[in-house]
């Protein structure tokens, strides 16, 4: 048997029964003959208490307070469950983040991980010791050499649990909780949610950064840049949870950097392809979904779909598709214009385009990833013509000719090897379950930025500036409508962001709005997104399709549409969240039997 490292949550280790339960688990694991390293939360909700004693006294507390405070919660944790598995006749030592290595960067609140230093943990397994170490937190080496706590922020006992497993090479990782795995969707707003027996990290990573509170986007970044095997499993039994699973051409030598390691690893090319835009279209449920299924019905493959904000009562969408397909789609929307009466729509095609990606672990949870590659292009002289986001992707639509230099701009950029590109890629996801799982998110909010230079490097200055702010965006999509004409050519621009960041994008927008005089910023309507993730989505075609089709059914208006290749989001009218999740949650044939607990967010 090998080493395991083992991971418990605030709610399992909530009080002195259930720390004893644990104790009894990690008994017998040991039992069975594996060496294990215990990673525990806070107990409860300790962390929560702790911040409120905090806000009790100061409405902005130091952050450097707050980490001393809050690393407390899991060291009274790790001391009481040494003590329970002492009494269970196990030997085993305490250890805070500091004390087992956890080296942190020099930021208090958000820490991330540079690298573990194993030394002396290891020293301890060696003698036979169950070793119980303090999630959350690490130490640094401030500003002047003196080492300072640092914590993790938001779920940063399974980023722990995960670092550690990728520094002692641990046969796997186990993060036990209170669900019995990861579940299809929420059990909390669809009763009939199912376990997912297994699910790969990218597919996690877009659904953690939806909302999916069962992992942390950044553990799941650990595992699968280090080929980490990492299962989430109840606490209070048995049953096997669910596996996530690594692509090995991801993973990444040494453990130095652990969470500051390059966040681009793959760019690629994709030549010959075609984009249709359909403007002024009628906004109301139910366009979306029969133009894709004409498409789909026509035997016609579509890769990126974006529908931007709007002005009016009339809506914009564009998609790509292989430009020998070009003609056929173009016969089809045509027929659709005609069969709604849509007389104020128009329809535009161009061949001849290229669409450039760069892939890796939470691209946009690291402000300035996005901004960097449109940077890149703009200075090559490269415009955008269409931009998709996701947790795992940034795609940009560029003209053919340009497209092998917009590779070599990127490869360069990003410093990405040979064998890092690849030009014209099959079809990922051959056999994969088109949607694996759904999420929604209600914590957003919906911008516009309208009438932005079409020129190289505007999109990269909106992006720019909102990176310098700190701000991370979750969608971005560059409308197909124009304004003006000659060189006063102009687009829209959308994006969503966490509805908190609202105020401080459009103050960190303000200075670059002022250069340009028709340029202005407009807040959206309260809205959520509901987001279908599948890797065998580009290989299924149809799949955005049905996805439009159910919310259509539902009477659910969509407001704004961004595909990537393994995710198709939908934005909707806040009201409709819960049944548009429940609505795309049942078309896809995802539910079962209800399932008996809610996922939990644990510190």
């Amino acid at each position: 048997m090998g080493l395991l490292v083992q991971k418990f949550g605030g709610t399992s280790v909530a009080d002195v029964e259930r720390i004893q339960a644990v104790a009894r688990r990690i008994a017998a694991s040991r039992e069975a003959g594996h060496d294990l390293v215990i990673v525990v939360s806070a107990m409860g909700h300790t962390t929560d208490e702790l911040t409120g004693l905090a806000r009790a006294i100061s409405s902005n507390p130091p952050q450097r307070e707050m980490d001393m405070l809050l690393a407390t919660g899991e060291q009274v944790s790790i001391a009481l469950l040494a003590m329970a598995l002492h009494a269970q006749g196990v030997p085993a030592v305490s250890m805070t983040g500091p004390q087992v290595g956890i080296v942190t960067e020099s930021t208090h609140g958000r820490a991330r991980i540079l690298e573990v230093r194993t030394e002396r943990l290891q020293r301890h397994l060696d003698n036979g010791l169950v070793v119980v170490v303090a999630g959350f937190q690490g130490t640094s080496s401030g500003h002047a050499g003196t080492p300072e706590i640092t914590t993790l922020g938001r779920g940063g006992s399974d980023t722990s649990a995960v670092a550690l497993a990728a520094a002692l090479g641990a046969e796997a990782c186990e993060i036990y909780t209170d669900v019995p795995g990861v579940l299809t969707t929420d059990p909390r707003k669809v009763a009939d949610a199912q376990l997912m027996t297994t699910i790969s990290c990218n597919e996690m990573l877009e659904l953690a950064s939806l909302g999916a509170a069962v992992l942390h986007p950044r553990a799941v970044e650990i595992a699968r840049n280090y080929g980490v095997p990492l299962v989430v499993r109840s606490s209070w039994s048995d049953a096997p949870g669910t596996l996530l699973t690594s692509d090995s051409a991801n993973r990444r030598p040494g453990h130095t950097g652990l969470e500051l390691s390059r966040p681009v690893d793959g760019a690629e090319l994709e030549e010959h392809q075609a984009v249709l835009a359909l403007s002024h279209v009628p906004d109301q449920p139910g366009v979306a979904a029969r133009l894709f299924e004409a498409l789909s019905v026509a035997g016609l493959n579509v890769d990126l779909i974006v529908q931007a904000t709007h002005e009016g009562a009339s809506n914009d969408i564009a998609f790509t598709l292989a430009e020998t397909e070009l003609e056929r789609a173009r016969a089809v929307c045509q027929e659709l214009l005609v069969a709604m009466g849509a007389d104020q729509a128009t329809l535009t095609a161009e061949a001849g385009m290229a669409k450039l990606s760069i892939s890796g672990a939470g691209i946009l949870g690291r402000p300035g990833v996005a901004a960097r590659l449109f940077d890149t292009l703009a200075k090559a002289s490269i415009n955008l013509r269409l931009i998709a986001t996701s947790e795992v992707k940034v795609s940009c639509l560029v003209a053919g000719h340009q497209g092998s230099k917009a590779l070599q701009a990127a490869a360069h950029t990003f410093e990405l090897a040979e064998p890092q590109l690849r030009l014209n890629p099959s079809p990922a996801g051959l056999g994969e379950p088109e949607v694996r799982g759904v999420a929604l998110d209600r914590d957003q909010a919906q911008v516009a930025v309208h009438r932005i230079p079409d020129r190289p490097g505007s999109a990269a200055a909106v992006c720019r500036a909102l990176a310098d702010a700190g701000l991370c965006l979750d969608a971005i999509v560059q409308s197909e409508r124009t304004h003006g004409s000659g060189d006063q050519l102009s687009r829209d621009m959308g994006f969503t962001l966490r509805r908190d960041d609202l105020g401080r994008a459009q103050a960190a927008l303000q200075p670059l709005l002022a250069q340009w005089p028709e340029a202005r910023f407009e807040e959206g309507m309260a809205i959520a997104r509901v987001s279908a993730v599948g890797a065998g989505m580009p290989s299924t075609p149809g799949t955005a399709a049905r996805m439009f089709r159910c919310l259509a059914e539902a009477g659910i208006n969509i407001e704004m549409i961004a595909t990537s290749e393994i995710r198709t989001s939908c934005v909707v009218a806040e009201a409709d969240g819960v049944a548009a999740l429940q609505a795309v949650h049942g078309a896809f044939g995802l539910g079962g039997a209800a399932v008996h607990k809610a996922e939990g967010t644990e510190a």
